[in-house]
């Protein structure tokens, strides 16, 4: 999933950026407060949630929240603060975060924050996930078919997620660039391609009744 990240201390916006992309999160981050308001305003549809300093220069965390909740836009928000007032946390919540992590908090604290707010879809979604013979289980990060381990890279497993979490579903390069790739990266890149590939290759999608199908001029569909 592609998260935002909203931190104006550099070294700890880069370490977090670190850690969560070898958890498998694509992350972009922002310094300032006012950069980061418009880019969620132009942006939001591209993450699936937004990391957010309380302290910024700029527009100040709080005030961001407050504005995303007023314009519509839904995506879920995990505020850091070092602030640890009763007041300020219910502040926080009244005003349209999901969550919030007081500094300074463990890494593994805050990626089990963020796993429990990316869980919060609009109806809940089996623990594993099962297209056809193939069996996909998110929070111990394997993959069977045919009760047979696949082995998979970070980015085939959550290429492979997405793709069973929308079946019979097409879904074009651009929209997969966006939730599993950072901001960095060109939509004319053949990254994903490669990719779709290596994970057809290691499943043998094609060759039983499941099939990852590439519609030409558009993306590919996982279909049974």
């Amino acid at each position: 999933m592609r998260i935002l990240l909203v931190e104006d201390e550099e070294n700890l916006a880069k370490a977090l950026v670190t850690g969560l992309t070898k958890k498998g999160y694509a992350v972009d981050y922002i310094v300032d407060g006012d950069k980061a308001m418009k880019r969620i305003s132009l942006n939001h549809m591209d993450y699936d949630l937004v990391v957010l300093d309380l302290m910024l220069p700029g527009m100040d965390g709080l005030s961001i929240c407050h504005k995303m909740r007023d314009g519509g836009i839904m995506t879920p928000i995990l505020i850091l603060t070092a602030r640890d007032e009763i007041d300020t946390k219910v502040n926080l919540l009244l005003n349209g975060a999901d969550d919030y992590l007081v500094k300074p908090f463990s890494f593994e604290e805050l990626c089990a924050r963020i796993a429990a707010l990316l869980r919060r879809p609009g109806e809940a979604l089996p623990s594993v996930i099962s297209i056809g013979d193939i069996s996909l289980d998110p929070s111990k990060h394997t993959v069977t078919r045919k009760d047979k381990p696949v082995p998979l890279t970070l980015k085939e497993f959550v290429l492979l997620e997405y793709f069973m979490r929308h079946p019979n579903t097409v879904i074009n390069r651009e929209e997969l660039l966006t939730h599993l790739w950072d901001f960095n990266y060109s939509s004319f890149s053949n990254v994903v391609d490669v990719h779709v590939k290596n994970l057809r290759k290691k499943l043998g999608l094609g060759n039983g009744e499941v099939v990852l199908e590439t519609v030409r001029g558009v993306g590919y569909r996982l279909t049974q």
